[in-house]
C-alpha cells in the first residue's frame, strides 16, 4: 500500500520578497518523512487572495493532507483564514472557542484583548482548532488542509500537535555512498543500478573537493533491506 500524500503552501510576500527566509519547509519535510507521509509538492504564493484560493483549492483536491504556513497573526495583511474559508465557500466569523483560548492567554499576560487580537478568534464554519501552546492564537483544519502559523516555534509545536492524529506510512528509509568519480563517470552505472531496483528512488549530487571531484549517491525507499541491497551493490561498482 502506498504512502499518504502531503503538500505544503508557504503564504507571505515576505518570503517571495527575500526579507525573511523560510525554515518550516525543511522542518516540515524531515517530520513527514519520519512519519511516513510522502511530501509530494511545495508552494509559496504571496498575500493575494485568488493566489491562496487557488491554490489551497488544487492542494486539497490533488493530495491527502495540505499544510500551510502564514498569514494567521493579528494584522491588516494575514489574509489566510479569509481565503481559506472562500476556497472551501464557508463563512468565517469570531468563534467562542478560539476567543476564550485568547481571552484567558492576555488575561494571564496582562494584555488587552484589543480588536486586531480578536481577528485571530475568527476561524471558518466547520474547521477544528489547532492547538498553539506558545501564542495561544490557535490554527485550525478545514477539510484535509491544516492551517498553521508562520512563526518557526510556533509552527513546530502545532506540527507537534497534529502528527500524531495522522494517519502515516511506512517511514523512508535512506543511506548514502560518496564516490570519488565525477558525475559523468558514475551516470551509467547508476542508471542501470536504477533500473534494477525500480522501487527505490536514487539521487547524484557532485562535488568539487580539494580540486579533485566526487559524487554523493543517495538512494530512498521505503523497504530498507532493498535499501541495503542497493547500497552494497552501489559500493561493489564503486570499487
Amino acid at each position: 500500500m502506498s504512502n499518504p500524500t502531503a503538500a505544503m503552501l508557504v503564504i507571505g510576500d515576505e518570503i517571495l520578497s527575500g526579507r525573511t527566509r523560510d525554515a518550516n519547509m525543511h522542518f516540515l519535510a524531515g517530520k513527514l518523512t519520519e512519519a511516513g507521509i510522502d511530501l509530494r509538492e511545495m508552494r509559496v504564493v504571496g498575500d493575494v487572495p485568488d493566489a491562496i484560493q487557488s491554490a489551497v483549492r488544487a492542494l486539497s483536491e490533488a493530495y491527502t493532507y495540505v499544510f500551510t504556513s502564514g498569514g494567521i497573526g493579528p494584522t491588516h495583511d494575514d489574509i489566510t483564514a479569509d481565503n481559506i474559508a472562500a476556497a472551501f465557500g464557508v463563512a468565517i466569523d469570531v468563534r467562542e472557542d478560539a476567543r476564550a483560548i485568547l481571552q484567558a492567554h492576555y488575561d494571564r499576560s496582562g494584555l488587552e484583548m484589543n480588536a486586531a487580537r480578536l481577528r485571530m478568534a475568527r476561524i471558518p464554519e466547520g474547521a477544528a482548532l489547532i492547538e498553539n501552546p506558545i501564542s495561544a492564537a490557535p490554527g485550525f483544519i478545514l477539510h484535509n488542509v491544516y492551517v498553521m502559523a508562520g512563526v518557526p516555534s510556533i509552527f513546530e509545536a502545532m506540527v507537534a500537535s497534529v502528527l500524531p492524529t495522522l494517519t502515516g506510512g511506512t517511514p523512508l528509509t535512506s543511506r548514502s555512498l560518496t564516490i570519488h568519480r565525477g558525475e559523468g563517470d558514475v551516470a551509467a552505472p547508476l542508471t542501470e543500478l536504477a533500473a534494477r531496483y525500480p522501487a527505490l528512488s536514487f539521487g547524484s549530487y557532485p562535488f568539487q573537493r580539494d580540486g579533485a571531484y566526487g559524487t554523493n549517491i543517495v538512494i530512498r525507499g521505503q523497504d530498507a533491506a532493498m535499501v541495503e541491497a542497493a547500497l552494497a551493490d552501489l559500493a561493489a561498482l564503486a570499487e
